[in-house]
């Protein structure tokens, strides 16, 4: 079993930062990706931005300059930079992890979300 403890949500006011962390732990063999998504009141969740073993980086283009993805792959870690807050980023923010066990097979974990509230 993958265990994903989401940290760093808040309270926050237009133009200040925040910084999500997202720890994986329990039976890992190989990250494939990690990334965060989130999902507004009355919307579908979307990618905010995603990391992949190889450091490659994807972003949502209205996160693009003032978000920015990083890990520690050591500590199975994930973080999310977040600058320039606007209260259209107000959401809760999942950590999904991509995970391939020993037969390469390839399975999605979701944290438990954290809110995120940017206050105008």
């Amino acid at each position: 079993q993958v265990q994903l403890v989401e940290s760093g949500g808040g309270l926050v006011q237009a133009g200040g930062s925040l910084r999500l962390s997202c720890a994986a732990s329990g039976t890992i063999f190989s990250i494939n990706a990690m990334g965060w998504y989130r999902q507004a009141p009355g919307k579908q969740r979307e990618l905010v931005a995603a990391i992949t073993s190889g450091a490659g980086t994807n972003y949502a283009d209205s996160v693009k300059g003032r978000f920015t993805i990083s890990g520690d792959n050591a500590k199975n870690t994930v973080y999310l930079q977040m600058n320039s807050l606007k209260p259209e980023d107000t959401a809760v923010y999942y950590c999904n992890v991509i995970i391939q066990n020993r037969l390469g097979l390839r399975n999605d974990y979701w944290g438990q979300g954290t809110q995120v509230t940017v206050s105008s």
